[in-house]
């Protein structure tokens, strides 16, 4: 019996997902055999040219456990290795329906790139709550800076401007990635078993809410005041005909268009633009607060 046969049989029994058991998982996988790469040659020509479900199932099965052992170096992230494989799995799958057989290379060398995508993917969409990395080089950065410390403490300058120009970055990127890698999440609350001295130092404790504090509320109250009768009496410094198109404009429920003002005036719709413009500065020199 050819390994193209025992990935068949087996394929039906292999989950995608590890599940919480990983150790079960490897010991399923381990029962597959190796594929030559005739066989993998033979499953993608028939995925190609007829679509074949299951050749894709068993070049996906045949790879699981490379997929497995790309997961486990991204074991020091903090997130679980069952859910690292997972992602994994989902850029083999993807892999295996973009491979071309014509390329003439093994179907793990064009999986990796996918594989490591997804996983990288996951670590930046989950390791954090606030994302250390948005951009495209902001990720690269992430990845390769682990990778280039040789511990945990601090980088020397000698050190940052050794890796920052490896990656082709400036040290200034570098050392600002450092600083978001060393930080952690901090929960808004604090634990809902935490003395009053940790409590106190929660961001639940700093941060307070002053909306109904009455000291603040009066002096809302009386800056409004204040405003609004500023602006009644900047209004009243206004000719007439500006002080009608400025209420026309921005204080009806109705906004009057240029051209409707301008039919009203006799004049075109560039005058009363004009004319509103120096209104309007004219409003924002009395009201220097409302600049």
């Amino acid at each position: 019996m050819n390994a193209i046969t025992l990935s068949r049989a087996a394929a039906a029994q292999i989950p995608m997902v590890p599940g919480s058991n990983v150790d079960a998982y490897l010991a399923v996988l381990n029962t597959i055999p190796m594929m030559s790469a005739d066989e993998e040659h033979a499953l993608a020509i028939r995925l190609a040219e007829h679509n074949d479900l299951d050749a894709a199932r068993q070049l996906v099965v045949s790879q699981l456990r490379f997929v497995v052992y790309v997961a486990k170096g991204y074991s020091g992230y903090g997130l679980p290795l069952c859910d690292l494989i997972q992602e994994g799995n989902v850029g083999l799958m993807k892999a295996v329906k973009r491979f071309n057989v014509a390329a003439q290379v093994r179907l793990i060398s064009f999986a990796v790139h996918w594989i490591k995508a997804e996983i990288h993917e996951f670590i930046l969409r989950n390791g954090r709550m606030v994302r250390l990395a948005t951009t495209k080089p902001q990720r690269k950065l992430f990845f390769n800076l682990r990778k280039q410390k040789k511990s945990r403490a601090w980088l020397t300058p000698d050190e940052t401007q050794h890796i920052a120009e490896t990656l082709n970055v400036s040290v200034r990127d570098v050392r600002e990635m450092e600083c978001r890698m060393a930080g952690n999440d901090t929960s808004f609350d604090p634990a809902a078993d935490a003395d009053d001295k940790v409590a106190f130092l929660s961001p639940a404790h700093q941060l307070g809410d002053h909306r109904y504090d009455p000291a603040r509320q009066y002096e809302a109250a009386s800056d409004a005041d204040g405003m609004s009768g500023d602006l009644h009496a900047a209004l009243d410094s206004l000719d007439e005909r500006s002080r009608d198109i400025l209420a026309q404009r921005f204080l009806g429920n109705s906004k009057a268009t240029l051209h409707d003002l301008a039919a009203q005036y006799q004049v075109s719709a560039e005058r009363i633009r004009q004319i509103e413009k120096q209104a309007l500065a004219k409003l924002r020199g009395a009201m220097p607060l409302a600049a």
